[in-house]
């Protein structure tokens, strides 16, 4: 991604989220079961928290709070990530008893959408290339599917 601004200087990437919480653990576990590991953080940050890391990059930055805001959801709609192996991620959420629902963007995107929430409503999206076999029982209306 290479956006430039009239104002002249160029935006290249996205750099990172961040999500508050009041359990790193769980939060920590919830992010670990879609790929992500902990990695080294800045220890001048102050407080408790822990950065997420995909591969060498740190792409989540977990803040904890004794208290949260009442709209846990915030001004973020939701964090999205590319990934593969869609059938394995469907098992996975079932197994967990994790709640999701997902769509099918025809061409020219071709990419799967699966929607759930972390432990404390962020909205997380994982798109899988259109290419991927449907689910088992998939049934397609309105954009949005059951199975």
């Amino acid at each position: 991604m290479n956006a430039t601004t009239t104002t002249g200087f160029t935006l290249r990437s996205m750099d990172h989220f961040t999500v508050l919480t009041s359990d790193c653990d769980k939060t920590q576990a919830f992010y670990e079961m879609i790929g992500l590991r902990v990695g080294p953080r800045p220890p001048d940050l102050g407080g408790t928290g822990l950065w997420l890391y995909n591969g060498d990059k740190p792409i989540l930055h977990v803040i904890n709070k004794s208290e949260l805001p009442d709209d846990t959801a915030g001004m973020l709609d939701h964090m999205a990530f590319r990934a593969t192996g869609m059938h394995r991620a469907i098992a996975m959420l079932k197994e967990r008893n994790i709640s999701w629902r997902m769509r099918r963007l025809n061409d020219p995107f071709g990419v799967w959408q699966m929607f759930f929430k972390d432990p404390f409503g962020a909205n997380v999206e994982l798109d899988f290339d259109g290419d991927e076999p449907a689910p088992e029982g998939w049934s397609f209306g309105n954009g949005w599917g059951t199975i």
